[in-house]
């Protein structure tokens, strides 16, 4: 098979594409979606275990830079709803799949999956072995890809080429350009916009009034505003690199309460004093079994990252924080508590509800912590 173009022509004409790992191995399929430039894709390819929230997951910004792999065969067969998207438009570089549905079923779908990709001009790839593709990222771990419709010997030169996520500031490419409000809520919360995602503003409407800003601004500039408390949110890759962020938080620590989801949770730990390092190939499901530690429940928990904090640099860090959660597949520190300030974090998605709703009970939690009762 020759790496000819991929994608489904109007006349409903299927051509070959190929997905090629930056070690050499190579997947076959068929393009679907939008024709990438020069009919090359790149991005560090992951894989994503939900069953459903395919739309969620493809517009969750923390994917910005990655090649997004679901594990799941059948992907797209209730559609998209305009509603469920988390952002504008999806940051992911591409999208893997084993099987598209052509036709949704469900009395939501605004489109199907198919179109959503044209329209936003994203580019992916179905067909593949995804089951292959797998295992072999396990083993081998995430790292940079290309596909698409071009030779063989192009794509894995792109591969070869292409850049992980590693050392990179992707929180530049996906923040607001300028600050906005949500909500009407009784308190009022600066929410730190690294890639936040839309669920979670609308939980945080039903404490605050909500003020989203970039992701670049400055501590006293945040202060200024007066707020209740303030918001890290998830986003994209290295949070070693987002030294920027560290910074505003760090010293906006112990002057007013935080709470961190995902990246921002990384981002609270580094203010600390503590450090992050990467996965072999990160958490992106919404299965993962997250012990809280202060009861030992279990909770079933939505996560998307590549990098974690690193649990033995906790101690002796400013604040003295505390380990409250703990990934049971692994081990993974999953939150966070300080004891000398008003400050907490947690590296899973409380606003998803795999579990249902297992963790929702954290913005409760901040809540509490803005009024003085944490």
């Amino acid at each position: 098979m020759s790496g000819a173009a991929v994608k489904v022509t109007p006349d409903g004409e299927v051509r070959p594409a190929l997905l090629v790992l930056a070690d050499g191995t190579t997947f076959e399929g068929e393009a679907i979606g939008a024709e990438p430039p020069g009919g090359v894709a790149t991005g560090e390819v992951v894989f994503n275990t939900v069953m459903s929230g395919y739309q969620e997951v493809i517009t969750d910004p923390s994917y910005a830079g990655q090649v997004i792999t679901f594990t799941y065969p059948h992907i797209g067969n209730y559609g998209v709803a305009h509603d469920d998207d988390e952002s504008a438009r999806p940051f992911c570089t591409g999208v893997v799949v084993r099987d598209l549905a052509r036709r949704p079923s469900s009395w939501r779908a605004n489109q199907d999956l198919g179109s959503f990709l044209v329209r936003h001009r994203l580019p992916g790839i179905a067909g593949v072995d995804t089951r292959r593709l797998t295992r072999h990222i396990r083993e081998a771990g995430a790292m940079p890809c290309a596909f698409g419709t071009a030779e063989e010997t192009v794509l894995k030169e792109a591969a070869s080429a292409a850049h992980p996520t590693d050392g990179r500031d992707l929180v530049a490419e996906v923040t607001t350009g300028h600050p906005y409000r949500f909500g009407q809520g009784p308190l009022s919360v600066v929410a730190f916009d690294f890639g936040i995602k839309r669920t979670i503003l609308r939980h945080l409407d039903g404490l605050a009034s909500v003020e989203v800003v970039p992701g670049a601004t400055p501590a006293d500039e945040v202060l200024a505003r007066r707020p209740d408390g303030v918001f890290l949110s998830n986003g994209p890759g290295d949070p070693a690199a987002v030294t920027y962020a560290i910074e505003s938080v760090r010293q906006l620590l112990g002057r007013v309460p935080i709470f961190g989801i995902c990246l921002g949770h990384q981002l609270l730990a580094a203010a600390l004093g503590a450090t992050t390092y990467k996965l072999p190939f990160g958490h992106h499901g919404g299965n993962h079994p997250v012990r809280r530690l202060a009861t030992g429940a279990v909770e079933i928990t939505s996560q998307n990252h590549n990098y974690a904090v690193a649990e033995g640099t906790l101690e002796g860090a400013e604040g003295r924080p505390e380990l409250t959660h703990v990934n049971l597949n692994d081990g993974v520190v999953e939150g966070l508590r300080c004891r000398d300030v008003p400050a907490f974090s947690v590296q899973y998605h409380p606003e998803a509800g795999p579990g249902p709703h297992d963790a929702r009970y954290l913005f409760a939690q901040f809540h509490d912590l803005m009024q003085g009762a944490g």
